[in-house]
């Protein structure tokens, strides 16, 4: 299975607000038995959370829901974070590639789902996007989001030579997400800050927002696939409640999910 592998940085100790997600393909949401209409906690104790070292003088970060202005800004964090955590300009040179795969397509079909770190000065510089129900995301990227994107990106003719033309068959194999073992996880989402916003609780409160959103949905739970080298992220994951999900034959890739509510 080809995905956008993300990592984070392990020089340093792992730290739970360091995020970047180890990679796209993804499906469902893990089964959790929650009373609908309870409050996420986690998403409640992030908002009290401080960064305590940012300037005083410097505006605050916030999260907030996506809005369609946020589509430059939301590209340019996939593509800033699309290698290895890191900056993939140099091997995806097409800067619309990655965002068309892995950020736009969750904006499009589930905007009430797709939150941002706001800079303070309405810039996002972090984002966290999903899908409340993973089989009808995949619908509708077959029948409406690759017709948008033929004539850029033509269906492959040849085995891959380039990592741009492994991407673009990605693109147009979205079925690749609708793993079995997950069938009881219908959610799936996405979280990337920029480096330089890390380590700071935000991706704590984004990952809250949108659990919150999918909690108040009636979605009961949800699932994510990470790069298993991805140390530092998966201790992040495991910090939020989130557990393995045993999935035959996951390639590179370790998956994890939680319900939507603290217990």
């Amino acid at each position: 299975m080809l995905i956008k592998a993300k990592r984070l940085t392990t020089d340093p100790p792992p730290d739970p607000d360091l995020v970047s997600d180890g990679g796209p393909p993804p499906a469902g949401a893990a089964a959790g038995s929650v009373a609908p209409g309870r409050s996420n906690n986690l998403w409640e104790r992030s908002q009290g959370r401080e960064d305590v070292s940012m300037p005083t003088n410097a505006p605050s970060p916030f999260v907030r829901p996506y809005r369609p202005a946020d589509r430059e800004a939301v590209a340019d964090v996939c593509v800033r974070t699309a290698l290895d955590g890191g900056d993939s300009r140099d091997l995806y040179p097409d800067l619309r590639l990655m965002p068309a795969i892995f950020a736009e397509p969750y904006c499009h079909f589930d905007p009430d789902l797709a939150f941002v770190l706001d800079d303070g000065a309405g810039r996002a510089v972090g984002y966290v996007i999903g899908t409340a129900d993973t089989e009808r995301f995949v619908k509708d990227f077959r029948r409406t989001w690759i017709p948008r994107l033929t004539d850029r990106y033509p269906a492959p003719a040849a085995p891959p030579r380039t990592p741009s033309e492994e991407m673009i068959g990605l693109l147009h194999h979205p079925e690749r997400m609708l793993v079995p073992e997950l069938v009881a996880y219908p959610a799936h989402l996405h979280i990337d800050l920029l480096p330089a916003r890390q380590r700071r609780g935000h991706g704590r409160q984004l990952m809250g927002a949108l659990l919150n959103a999918l909690h108040e949905q009636g979605v009961m739970a949800v699932h994510l696939g990470m790069v298993t080298a991805n140390t530092a992220a998966r201790a992040f994951y495991d910090r939020l409640g989130f557990h393995e999900v045993p999935v035959r034959d996951p390639g590179p890739l370790t998956y994890l999910g939680r319900a939507t509510a603290d217990d």
